[in-house]
């Protein structure tokens, strides 16, 4: 007889999924502006704007107004200061000069009456165009004048002794010059006492007072002792309507921009402070 089979108990079969992962991931919120102006409404910066913009703008044009001179005289036509005795002062630098022309030229509607010419520098130099400027010059009826541009590196004696060398001046010419620019390595002690050799050395073999060229800050900076006071001063000083020197000068190189018939390029432009009789008297051969 068959045995009966033990009776088998199915157990369902649960399926389980995994468990949801819990998400880690926080949600960010926006990040707040940190602009200077995100507190700003749109028409109290454009006020703002503008009202910086009006300062800029009144500084500036009080700039252009308060250097409205300097700014026509760098970059316009020469504004000329009163005086109706001008002249010119030239050198190789001008190159070849048309003296037919230059001869009937005008400086501001008022003719050129004097030329001061570049003749020497230093203990060995001489400017290539010295002789003929200097002979043109007198043949073409200005009054003319010579002048040694100074060095600081070479003896003043030495220097003097080279230009009287090579100028020979008439009674009629203006008295010797002596342009004065650098100090470079000297003292303001040791230039005065070398300018003034140079000055002494020419006073003697002329006969008469020499004259003195540099510029109002140099002047005022570095020879401004009594001792300079008895040489008729040639100041240099441009762009200005009128002289800051309170001294005594007599002739004013107010531009290096100037423009005449006969010259190629531009040319440094004088003034006189005085007549043309006056200006006469400072020739060789007026001096007691």
């Amino acid at each position: 007889m068959p045995t009966a089979k033990p009776a088998v108990t199915k157990t369902k079969r649960v399926s389980k999924r995994p468990a949801a992962k819990k998400s880690t991931n926080k949600r960010k919120g926006k990040k707040s502006s940190s602009s200077p102006f995100r507190h700003v409404t749109s028409y109290t910066l454009w006020t703002t704007l503008a009202v910086v913009a009006a300062i800029l703008l009144f500084f500036i044009g009080k700039l252009i107004v308060d250097n409205a001179f300097v700014i026509q005289a760098k970059f316009g036509d020469i504004v000329y200061p009163e005086g109706d005795v001008r002249g010119i002062d030239i050198s190789h630098y001008q190159d070849e000069i048309d003296w037919d022309r230059l001869r009937n030229a005008d400086l501001n509607g008022v003719p050129i009456r004097f030329i001061f010419i570049k003749a020497t520098e230093g203990t060995n130099i001489i400017d290539e165009n010295f002789n003929q400027n200097f002979y043109h010059a007198r043949g073409n009826g200005f009054v003319r004048g010579a002048y040694h541009f100074f060095s600081t590196s070479t003896d003043p004696i030495l220097q003097a002794k080279h230009f009287c060398k090579i100028v020979q001046l008439d009674p009629t010419d203006m008295a010797p010059i002596l342009d004065v620019e650098k100090r470079d390595g000297l003292t303001a002690a040791q230039l005065r006492t070398n300018v003034l050799r140079w000055m002494d050395y020419v006073e003697k073999h002329y006969g008469v007072t020499p004259i003195l060229y540099t510029s109002y800050s140099f002047r005022k900076d570095y020879l401004n002792t009594p001792e300079f006071d008895r040489y008729p001063f040639w100041i240099a000083h441009y762009y200005v309507d009128k002289l800051s020197y309170k001294g005594e000068w007599k002739f004013w190189q107010h531009s290096d921009r100037g423009h005449v018939d006969g010259i190629k390029g531009e040319v440094d432009v004088n003034v006189f402070n005085g007549t043309y009789e006056d200006l006469l008297q400072l020739r060789v051969g007026e001096e007691e």
